[in-house]
């Protein structure tokens, strides 16, 4: 599964405690994603098995609101996420940049070296 910014922000609200079901408003809050770019996030994990969806057992009329949609991850989902956040975080850390931008400098800093190709 491609993790893009939007994608590592559910992922992150979701396995920040895998045991506890979250329904959509809630993981809108978490994430600061709208509804539009959430819940198909929400369906390409649960089609890629990593999310499990349930519809709450409530009477929507004594409860007076409509039933929530709750998502939790599952026990591959959660492994697969871990993850995914961690080769993400391994390749947007601050030294994996440090050493990349020092490589450059060595690299351009060598006799009869220029910093582009022509």
């Amino acid at each position: 599964m491609r993790i893009t910014v939007p994608v590592a922000r559910v992922l992150s609200a979701l396995v920040g405690d895998p045991e506890v079901d979250r329904y959509g408003l809630d993981l809108m809050g978490a994430t600061g994603l709208p509804s539009g770019t959430l819940y198909p996030i929400l369906q390409r994990l649960q089609g890629a098995g990593w999310v499990d969806a349930r519809w709450e057992d409530i009477d929507p009329v004594v409860s007076g609101r409509p039933a929530r949609r709750y998502y939790r991850l599952t026990a591959v989902g959660v492994t697969e996420a871990r993850q995914a956040l961690a080769e993400l975080h391994a390749q947007t850390s601050p030294s994996r940049a440090r050493s990349s931008a020092r490589r450059r400098a060595r690299i351009s800093a060598r006799p009869g070296v220029t910093g582009s190709a022509t």
